[in-house]
């Protein structure tokens, strides 16, 4: 029995979920900000570990940490709130 279209597009949605959950979602930011298409950005990524001897993973782990300080200071407020 071969799959549907729609079963596929669902399993993908999921699949792309999962992988910007996971994986910090820096990608995903980073194209919203600059508007750009996630899959270049990530491409980038890739290309730029193997020319720069992964010196871009480093970047990508900076910003990933600096998204995830921004996340839980949204998510607490101001500090002078009780």
């Amino acid at each position: 029995m071969k799959p549907t279209n729609t079963l596929m597009n669902h399993l993908i949605e999921r699949l792309q979920f999962l992988w910007e959950a996971n994986f910090f979602g820096v990608c995903h930011r980073l194209g919203e900000k600059l508007g750009v298409a996630t899959w270049s950005i990530r491409l980038f990524f890739i290309y730029a570990s193997f020319v720069a001897y992964g010196s871009p993973i480093i970047i990508y782990l900076v910003l990933a940490s600096i998204m995830n300080i921004r996340k839980y200071q949204r998510k607490r407020g101001p500090i002078w709130d009780f």
